[in-house]
């Protein structure tokens, strides 16, 4: 049984007479739980909804298109409680965070409805057999699975949960049924890269295609590491070692099936420096939440904006881009591709350095307000600041060190915009459009 908050003026549920505060208890005889009970029940032509109210228990028949939403708002889009992990990942981010911010930084999340809404990674170890009976039965996908090892020992070892090892056969279960996984592997340091990854590799390759794409992320690690497992960053020359591995690997794979299937995060090319592969390798960026692509996705679109636009009528204008360590090196070379087309335009780009976390990140994900205002104050000389988007929360337009962008903006004294992962997005950005 769910508590309904909001029922939406001149839906069908409102003509109804369903009332914010009645609380839904079945869909055509199904107890309602949370969403994935309400989405999969709901997907009728003709429903009957028991609700219950401060009258007692009364029923009411909607007849609607079969996907049709019926008006109902709920406290939350899960319907209930978000399930915590119970995991103690040796690599886990949570862990390496300084103490004193928002209360939601320190929660740990794994929950499978959050897989299938918003794209989250899970482990499958709060999960039982009727959770999964469940998923079947509704045949819910894409999963979203966090594996990092084939091999159910290490990957005990790497989760400190008994049960890390034995969900692994969920994969089997999925696969058999027909619906479709991506997968993930935090490659660390001396644990689970080397022989154990080409096994991993070999392992989920017998998954394909229902697992259509696996990334390979190095963990990140930051200064906040007291206590917790001894882990190091990849040398220059390891990085290198993992790539040529894994693209051997994607390479035959490739060959034999059509799909690279693995694929590795922007970050190890940028440690290795190297270049980052074509638009071509990456074939339907699948990965690019995971940072798998992110740069070449982003250029490559550059590109095409940069081709299409027109210079007439460009103001003079000044503006400053500031970005994290990771993407500096393409984001000064988009900035000098634009002040050769626009005379009218001069772009400062400035690299932040993570001095909030640690240098070892890298990504502009993670910057903070901090950093920012003590790296730049005093040398921006300019219209506007543009940052990119997804270093602050959007509901509340604060970084994780907890400042807000209108206090950045007052304390450096210039106006800021800001600019999503987008080649678009950032050309339009810096031309003030």
């Amino acid at each position: 049984m769910v508590r309904i908050k909001n029922v939406i003026t001149g839906s069908f549920a409102d003509k109804a007479g369903i009332k914010p505060a009645d609380t839904l208890v079945s869909i055509n005889k199904n107890e309602i739980c949370d969403v994935l009970d309400y989405r999969f029940y709901l997907a009728e032509r003709r429903v009957e909804l028991l609700l219950s109210s401060s009258g007692g228990e009364y029923s009411v028949t909607i007849k609607k298109g079969q996907y049709d939403d019926i008006g109902l708002e709920f406290e939350s889009a899960l319907m209930d409680e978000k399930h915590s992990c119970k995991n103690g990942c040796i690599f886990c981010f949570i862990d390496q965070n300084p103490k004193g911010m928002r209360d939601t930084i320190y929660f740990k999340d794994d929950d499978s409805r959050l897989s299938f809404i918003h794209g989250n990674y899970i482990t499958l170890t709060n999960m039982s057999d009727k959770d999964i009976e469940r998923i079947v039965k509704m045949r819910i996908s894409p999963i979203n699975i966090s594996i990092h090892t084939t091999n159910p020992e290490l990957r005990v070892k790497m989760m400190k949960n008994k049960r890390s090892g034995d969900v692994l056969k969920y994969l089997r279960t999925f696969a058999d049924a027909g619906l479709s996984m991506c997968g993930q592997i935090v490659l660390c340091k001396g644990v689970n890269d080397g022989e154990e990854l080409m096994r991993s590799m070999r392992d989920l390759s017998a998954y394909f295609p229902s697992l259509s794409s696996v990334s390979i992320v190095p963990a990140g690690l930051t200064k906040f590491r007291d206590g917790l497992y001894p882990l190091a960053d990849f040398s220059r020359e390891e990085a290198k070692e993992i790539i040529g591995m894994v693209e051997d690997f994607s390479d035959r794979h490739k060959a034999s099936f059509g799909s690279r299937l693995f694929y590795l995060a922007d970050e190890f090319y940028l440690k290795a420096d190297l270049p980052i592969p074509p638009d071509e390798y990456y074939e339907d960026y699948q990965q690019i939440e995971n940072g798998v692509g992110m740069l070449r996705s982003m250029s490559e679109e550059f590109s095409y904006a940069l081709e299409d636009t027109d210079t007439d009528g460009c103001d003079v204008r000044r503006v400053a881009v500031a970005t994290g360590y990771a993407s500096y090196p393409m984001i000064s070379s988009m900035a000098r591709e634009i002040e050769g087309k626009y005379e009218n335009l001069k772009i400062d780009v400035y690299k932040i350095k993570n001095n909030f976390f640690g240098e070892s990140i890298t990504v502009s994900g993670l910057l903070t307000g901090r950093d920012i205002f003590e790296q730049l104050n005093g040398r921006l000389s300019c219209d506007e600041l543009i940052l990119p988007s997804c270093a602050l929360r959007v509901s509340d337009m604060d970084f994780l060190c907890g400042m807000k962008l209108s206090e950045l903006s007052e304390k450096l004294g210039v106006k800021i915009r800001l600019s999503d992962n987008d080649g678009y997005d950032f050309l339009d950005a810096v031309l003030g459009k």
